[in-house]
């Protein structure tokens, strides 16, 4: 093996808006359009980096609570206020010392983790 290509969420439908704008617009993340056969479905995929986060149509939808990606970022400071500026709730976590991370929820419930990769991974302060 050599990685994950990418990490899917559950998403209701209708919510693709929604999800545009938080994942897209909040975040930073470049929507990837679907190929034809799959556009059909619903959903919407983004960018991270190298990587892809998928939310596909799901018709008994819940809410990821516990299971959730974590998405590395490099300035987890101006993500962090760009998501409580959109009304999203930052719930910062220094469970594992060293690692600055915070978890949210997205439009539809799911739980995500960002957490600081680069050269001030090291500093924790909140």
């Amino acid at each position: 093996m050599v990685g994950i290509h990418h990490v899917q969420l559950s998403c209701p439908a209708g919510s693709e808006d929604l999800l545009r704008h938080f994942y897209g617009v909040v975040c930073g993340m470049p929507e990837i359009p679907k190929p034809a056969a799959l556009a059909a479905r619903g959903g919407v995929w983004f960018a991270i980096g190298e990587d892809e986060l998928h939310c596909g149509v799901e018709t008994a939808f819940a809410p990821a609570l516990k299971a959730h990606p974590c998405l590395a970022v490099d300035d987890i400071d101006s993500l962090a206020a760009a998501i409580a500026g959109a009304g999203g709730d930052v719930r910062w976590n220094t469970d594992i010392p060293g690692v600055r991370r915070f978890h949210t929820d997205d439009p539809v419930g799911n739980r995500v983790e960002f957490q600081l990769v680069g050269r001030n991974k090291i500093d924790f302060i909140v």
